[in-house]
């Protein structure tokens, strides 16, 4: 059984979060602030995901993330409201997985969190592949989890991951945004073409030495994105 938190400075919503989990048969955590969320994360065991709002009292989303990306990188959704765009973005910028929008679906809410504790639970376990993929400078090793870039790990996020493995595996070949969100989100693309551009862009500055001029991650204006270079 996945053990989730959620997190809302507003009773009902996790009332309503609760109600839609629990049929789902997840075990649920919760808290109604950033820094109960926060506590919550250190002292709970085998948290697999966070569901949490962005605006709130004593520490916010934007807040409890940047503090628990220092020593986690569970799964995190955030809830918003339709006026937090900007928050959105910074939220993703910062190593959120994916948002949803206030008012949501029930069945929009637990897609979002299946596809993300998949992408979790597929991360965390042993995988047959034995190859490294190797492009340039960027190995993807993907039974040990690891990229390195120049000889040194990079720290990605799992869904940076899964996008550069998605890439990296077939070099050249043009995905787009939808496919990447089909692909590594494992749902239909609820999401936006932005979702996907912001964890692009997250992860070209991870992997590149000059992000604006980038050397692998190329973007293909009106079509998609695309790992040029030649693969060992």
């Amino acid at each position: 059984m996945y053990k989730i938190l959620i997190c809302d400075d507003e009773k009902d919503i996790v009332r309503a979060l609760e109600i839609y989990l629990k049929a789902e048969s997840y075990e649920l955590v919760k808290a109604y602030n950033g820094k109960q969320a926060l506590d919550a994360m250190q002292n709970e065991k085998d948290i697999c995901l966070v569901l949490m709002d962005i605006m709130m009292p004593e520490m916010d989303g934007i807040e409890a993330l940047t503090e628990i990306r220092k020593f986690s990188n569970v799964p995190v959704i955030f809830l918003t409201a339709k006026s937090e765009d900007t928050d959105k973005i910074l939220g993703l910028n910062l190593g959120a997985d994916d948002y949803i929008t206030k008012p949501f679906l029930p069945a929009e809410l637990t897609a979002r969190v299946r596809s993300s504790l998949r992408r979790y639970t597929m991360l965390g376990s042993i995988s047959q592949e034995k190859d490294v993929i190797t492009i340039g400078s960027i190995s993807l090793d993907d039974p040990a989890k690891e990229v390195r870039v120049d000889g040194d790990i990079v720290n990605l996020t799992k869904t940076e991951y899964e996008i550069l493995k998605l890439l990296i595996k077939e070099p050249g070949r043009v995905f787009s945004p939808h496919e990447i969100y089909t692909k590594v989100w494992g749902d239909d693309p609820y999401g936006t073409e932005n979702t996907v551009a912001v964890h692009i862009r997250r992860l070209r500055e991870k992997i590149e030495i000059d992000p604006a001029k980038p050397r692998y991650l190329k973007v293909i204006w009106g079509r998609g994105y695309k790992i040029e270079g030649g693969r060992s």
